[in-house]
């Protein structure tokens, strides 16, 4: 069953997201087990929602790929990580996903 995880990591910067963001190169090479991924900001903290096929992808893909390039950028502090199971995702017919901003 798919899993979502959530996560909040106080004191992250939209340019700090950018920057391990482009370490992952993620559209070159997507994660095994990664669904869906959005971000966004609320005041100085970073929220994440992702879908992944199980918490083990996702923290398989943490220790081997997020964690360095985290470490790389010089993010300090931990994220808070919640998961729980998917129940329903939608999306409007025919729409491929786009950037927001």
């Amino acid at each position: 069953m798919a899993v979502v995880m959530a996560m909040r990591w106080d004191g992250v910067s939209p340019e700090q997201y950018d920057a391990v963001m482009g370490k992952l190169a993620l559209d070159e090479d997507p994660p095994s087990g990664g669904r869906f991924h959005v971000c966004g900001f609320d005041g100085s903290s970073m929220r994440v929602v992702d879908v992944w096929d199980s918490q083990e992808a996702f923290e398989s893909m943490m220790g081997s790929r997020i964690q360095p390039a985290v470490q790389e950028v010089g993010l300090e502090g931990e994220p808070q990580v919640e998961y729980y199971d998917a129940h329903n995702s939608w999306a409007p017919q025919g729409q491929q996903a786009r950037e927001v901003a």
